[in-house]
């Protein structure tokens, strides 16, 4: 059992896990954060549960919250805005800094850097709420997969296999965010690779039963197949974690990440996107692919509010 480290005050540290909050991925938020919660007590940290609502401030002080671990998910919790928050408050936090939070949560603009730096990336348009329906793609032709610009875990997500299902999934999408992204869909095998600190884990494989890794594939035991490690050759598997730890880098992300691909119709990988505050819940794939490395789930955990600091350096 680790031993609790000291607080500002000199006495021991109170760890504030932050989870709930308001956005759409809020129930998966409050999975992972009872895991680490119960991580943390099994590690004899001093944690408390604070529910990141509009009196967080309050909450954090009333707690005598000396670092934060973040378990939030999607808007207001991994796009930037609490990072900064505690960043004003002088509370040490897990996880990327206030600009990587923004640019990995925003999937426009992380495409941006991920061509900037040459990582490989499918092709996509964006739409913006207020688009005419009649509107088609321009430059891209079905399959593609319609999402929100600034959203996790599938949530508002579409296939879209012909031309005459792209408004409904740009309507779906809308519901969730003013700007929509239809990205070209990928037909191979996906990929997840975990990143923590300049240390990547071992590949794992998802193959969701339904074909698409949706939210219910997501959140739902049984719907999908892990394979740690995935059962790829060694020269693609070092491909993905080098990609891995280039994507990692080029957001400016640090602590823990998970960098997701997929594979062509030829074999190549390409990044999708970036999850600054990966889940860990029990079907989440940052503790497979983690254990797959030897590193049990306390230990994850362990090593993640480890790496908790400010934008500045300062633990």
């Amino acid at each position: 059992m680790a031993a609790a480290q000291a607080g500002r005050t000199g006495k021991r540290r109170t760890v504030g896990v932050l989870m709930g909050g308001r956005s759409a991925e809020c129930r998966v938020s409050l999975r992972t954060g009872a895991a680490i919660l119960a991580a943390l007590g099994r590690l004899g940290e001093r944690a408390v549960a604070i529910d990141a609502g509009p009196d967080l401030p309050r909450a954090l002080a009333r707690r005598g919250v000396d670092v934060a671990f973040i378990a939030l998910h999607g808007r207001g919790g991994e796009d930037g805005t609490v990072q900064g928050l505690l960043e004003c408050l002088g509370i040490p936090y897990t996880g990327s800094g206030v600009l990587a939070s923004a640019l990995a949560m925003d999937k426009k603009q992380s495409k941006y850097v991920f061509r900037a730096h040459g990582l490989p990336t499918p092709d996509f348009e964006v739409f913006a709420r207020g688009t005419r329906a009649a509107r088609r793609l321009q430059r891209l032709a079905p399959p593609v997969v319609v999402k929100p610009t600034n959203e996790g875990s599938s949530v508002g997500m579409t296939v879209v296999r012909g031309s005459g299902a792209l408004a409904p999934a740009l309507a779906k999408a809308f519901r969730y965010d003013p700007e929509a992204i239809a990205e070209q869909f990928l037909p191979g095998r996906e990929f997840t690779v975990g990143v923590l600190g300049g240390e990547t884990f071992p590949v794992v494989e998802v193959r969701p039963h339904s074909g698409v890794y949706d939210y219910h594939s997501k959140y739902t035991a049984g719907e999908t197949d892990y394979l740690a490690p995935a059962p790829i050759g060694a020269r693609l598997a070092a491909r993905l974690r080098a990609l891995a730890a280039q994507t990692h880098g080029a957001l400016g992300c640090r602590g823990a990440s998970r960098v997701d691909f997929r594979l062509d119709g030829r074999g190549r990988p390409y990044v999708l996107e970036v999850n600054t505050i990966p889940g860990m819940t029990e079907t989440s794939l940052l503790p497979k692919s983690a254990a797959a490395a030897g590193i049990g789930f306390d230990e994850l955990v362990a090593r993640i509010l480890r790496g908790a600091r400010l934008d500045g350096g300062r633990r």
